[in-house]
């Protein structure tokens, strides 16, 4: 039997979501909790890998298992042996033939920077800050440049494994709510760091130290060195995972809008 979750986490604590030898990763901690609940060992497969220190409101992750239990089993059973900051939020059973990395066609992130002059203590990890005012308007001309297909080199990590740096960027926009600024990027994969290179980038733009069109630039050179530092990874969430609708999963998709909008 094949069962989809989905599952949202506090990235602080963990290592990234992929199972590491020392047990600091999101799979290690959801594996040993279905393990608990199924009787036998029980390997999860995710939709995407999150980096250290990056949250997810809705990862989308599958298993197997000869165990039949209830779907509140594997939902409210399993958060029984789980952290809290790691909760399933709910349970599907599917077909075989599903699979929660491979029968995803998009994935979306959000990014929330805080941009006040002092960072804010209760949100430390999970937000990234700015302390000088920054231009949305010119931030979101800056991101249309990104949107459709580009070899993202100049945002691709030296250690990314992508076989291919071209990517299909559907969407890539920035918006203010009072003192959070939220951008939201949607695409049927991303390289590693893209995301957090891309922010850092209309940064930049939004700071004033470079016009919009630089982002086309930055595109056309394929050069990581002349792009700005990468942004950090608190305040970075995978916000939702595209399926066909034939496979009739819940909540696939959530935003950062409902949480930030409290602190604006």
């Amino acid at each position: 039997m094949r069962i989809a979750l989905g599952i949202e986490y506090d990235g602080r604590p963990w290592c990234g979501w992929q199972s590491q030898t020392c047990g600091c990763g999101v799979q290690d901690q959801l594996e040993r909790a279905l393990a608990e609940v199924a009787g036998h060992a029980v390997r999860a497969h995710a939709a995407g890998r999150t980096d250290t220190g990056v949250h997810a409101l809705v990862q989308v992750v599958h298993f197997d298992t000869t165990a039949e239990r209830s779907l509140s089993a594997w939902a409210r059973g399993v958060n029984a042996f789980l952290p809290g900051s790691v909760r399933v939020r709910w349970a599907k059973a599917v077909s075989d033939e599903f699979h929660a990395r491979f029968s995803a066609r998009q994935r979306s992130y959000q990014y929330l920077l805080i941009n006040q002059p002092v960072a804010p203590a209760i949100l430390d990890g999970k937000a990234g800050w700015h302390h000088r005012p920054l231009d949305v308007e010119a931030m979101s001309v800056a991101a249309s440049y990104l949107v459709g297909e580009h070899d993202f080199s100049a945002f691709r990590a030296a250690e990314c494994q992508a076989k291919s740096p071209i990517k299909h960027l559907y969407r890539a926009d920035v918006s203010r709510l009072g003192d959070c600024i939220l951008f939201n990027f949607c695409a049927s994969a991303f390289l590693h760091h893209q995301v957090r290179n891309m922010v850092g980038a209309l940064v930049y733009v939004g700071k004033g130290s470079h016009v919009p069109e630089w982002m086309a630039k930055l595109l056309q050179e394929k050069n990581r060195k002349l792009a700005p530092p990468t942004f950090a990874a608190g305040g970075l969430y995978l916000t939702g995972v595209d399926y066909d609708a034939q496979w009739e999963l819940p909540e696939c998709q959530r935003s950062l809008a409902a949480f930030a909008l409290p602190l604006g």
